[in-house]
């Protein structure tokens, strides 16, 4: 079964620490969820890991083999989800499927995926929050990834869509390990096998809705 571990993650811009000897691991069908208010780091982490912010240090070990940062795309072992959306907006739904699936059979999953069929002859910049949101992750999701780190993916979109991403996310936790971050918590503790908190640039475990408000995450009245 496929692993991902990394450790010894440190981040500083300046005299401001981020992240502070924080370490992660996860493996196929599993999804952690990581919260923490704005500006503590998770988006950073997840950079990170993909290698599109430089560390100040960070190990990064993917089964037996350890990579280096720049490595890590070329590897195709870790797919990630920007929170800005990385799709053309002129072109078509429709359009887009093939570019990323030149194989027909491979299209499929894509075409095929629930509600995909009521858009995809509709432009990319005129899709709703939701169905762009969706037609990302159904992307990603369906690349040959192990692992995906997933900035956001419930942020700002309508609720008939988090529920269909809820349910994708599920499938694709059968053959995948995913990693996300979101300040929709209620959206991620109904998916997630296990959850933590970034504080003070230190990460904390914890398992529930009291939890992230014993670490300040949320407000007792939220």
């Amino acid at each position: 079964m496929d692993t991902l571990k990394v450790t010894n993650i440190n981040k500083s811009y300046g005299k401001n620490t981020v992240l502070k000897n924080v370490e992660l691991d996860c493996k196929i069908g599993e999804i952690i969820g990581i919260f923490g208010r704005n500006g503590t780091g998770k988006s950073t982490l997840l950079k990170l890991i993909f290698g599109t912010v430089k560390a100040d240090t960070i190990l990064i070990k993917i089964n037996s083999d350890n990579f280096l940062q720049k490595e890590i795309i070329p590897s195709k072992k870790i797919g990630y989800l920007p929170q800005d959306s990385f799709l053309p907006k002129e072109r078509k739904v429709r359009e887009i499927i093939p570019m990323f699936f030149p194989n027909g059979d491979d299209q499929d999953a894509v075409f095929y995926a629930p509600r995909v069929s009521s858009f995809e002859k509709t432009k990319v910049g005129k899709l709703s929050l939701g169905q762009l949101r969706y037609l990302e992750l159904l992307i990603i999701g369906n690349l040959d990834h192990p692992f995906l780190l997933l900035d956001e993916p419930f942020s700002m979109i309508e609720p008939i869509y988090k529920d269909v991403i809820k349910d994708l996310l599920l499938k694709l936790k059968k053959s995948k390990s995913i990693i996300l971050t979101d300040h929709y918590y209620d959206d991620v503790l109904d998916i997630t096998d296990k959850n933590f908190v970034i504080k003070d640039a230190e990460k904390i475990e914890i398992i529930d809705k009291d939890d992230l408000i014993k670490y300040e995450y949320l407000r007792s009245n939220e």
